[in-house]
């Protein structure tokens, strides 16, 4: 196997360095980023296939846009700002480039009025329709819903809650496809155990999911509960999931127990067939495990995975994986060009700017 490796071991180690931050922080106040949190080295590459250097550039850096939080997720490019969860002090929070980080929503999960006893309370993957309406995975509110405009105080829409009348598990990554259909993964990582024995999980399984005509529900009506699909029944830990960008396959992760990428045939009428393993990555030790992707225009596969982004070709060809010092979650496309790679990565967010543009995330038809 050819590999090379990029190392700056000092300004590499700087920057996971910085990455820690005292529970308590997050309970005094809304995590904030400053400008000590801006810091950059060359972005550290395993090479697995010579087709990475058609995406990673000579030279490329890796750079730490804000820091200081615990556990960040679902990132989503909108307006010239990246929105992110911080999942477990329950935000959806706001970074604009040269005015840092705000607390866009809270409370953006759970809303109960006892403690929540559980690592992660609050809203997970976000992604948006074709009407530029932020759409949310409710991870331990254990819905999907719907901001009607892209404010705080917007109108919510829930999408779906429930499947054959038994309670969600913790929905935790969503994705729309051109005929306005919304698909979402529906793990128990929500759940105050995060375990399939949690009593107040009701569901066996953990599915993905088909809401038919979400992009079409009216704002404020109440989901069409029995119209919600289930499509995968037989994925452990279902996590990430993305299109390829025609549209005709499915990418779904799987985090545990099996490391995994799993590839579906989508039918014209939006169910899926054809299963097929695109790669397991089971065996290998570094920290992490297959969690959020994206696509990029050529159909390249970036995602979470063991020790930072992996990038796999569309018939699951290992290209390499972009190293990040910390445990890896989720990615987005953003910037004007498209090409800038923002990670959510435990307590921080970094970003790459890479030679091909993300596929969008919105389709329309």
């Amino acid at each position: 196997m050819d590999r090379t490796r990029i190392v700056q071991l000092p300004l590499v180690m700087s920057l996971a360095a910085t990455c820690s931050l005292a529970p308590q922080a997050l309970k005094a106040a809304a995590p904030q980023a400053s400008a000590s949190a801006t810091a950059s080295a060359p972005l550290r590459v395993d090479r697995r296939d010579p087709a990475l250097d058609q995406i990673v550039p000579a030279g490329a850096q890796l750079e730490r846009v804000a820091t200081g939080f615990k556990w960040v997720e679902g990132p989503v490019w909108s307006n010239g700002s990246l929105y992110f969860a911080e999942i477990p002090s329950n935000r959806i929070l706001k970074w604009t480039p040269g005015q840092g980080v705000t607390t866009f929503l809270h409370p953006s999960g759970y809303k109960g009025t006892l403690p929540y006893t559980g690592p992660e309370s609050g809203s997970n993957g976000m992604t948006l329709d074709v009407r530029g309406r932020l759409t949310v995975a409710g991870h331990a509110q254990r819905d999907v819903y719907r901001m009607e405009s892209l404010a705080p105080n917007a109108q919510i829409t829930i999408l779906a809650d429930s499947f054959q009348s038994k309670q969600l598990n913790s929905p935790n990554d969503l994705v729309y496809r051109s005929d306005g259909s919304l698909y979402f993964t529906d793990p128990p990582y929500g759940l105050q155990t995060q375990k399939d024995t949690d009593p107040a999980k009701q569901l066996k399984v953990n599915g993905v999911y088909r809401i038919p005509g979400a992009l079409g529900q009216k704002p404020g009506a109440s989901p069409n509960r029995s119209a919600l699909q289930l499509l995968i029944s037989d994925l452990p830990r279902p996590n990430g999931i993305a299109f390829s960008p025609d549209e005709k396959y499915l990418y779904v992760s799987n985090s545990e127990p099996k490391k995994i990428w799993m590839r579906y045939r989508v039918l014209p009428n939006g169910k899926l067939t054809d299963a097929k393993l695109l790669y397991d990555a089971t065996s290998d030790p570094r920290p992490g495990g297959p969690d959020g992707m994206k696509v990029d225009e050529k159909g390249y596969i970036y995602s979470a995975g063991p020790g930072g982004v992996w990038i796999l070709s569309p018939d699951g060809k290992l290209l390499g994986v972009l190293s990040v010092p910390e445990r890896v979650a989720n990615v987005a496309w953003g910037d004007t060009d498209h090409k800038m790679l923002y990670i959510t990565a435990s307590s921080s967010v970094y970003r790459v700017h890479l030679n091909i543009a993300g596929a969008p995330i919105v389709r329309s038809r």
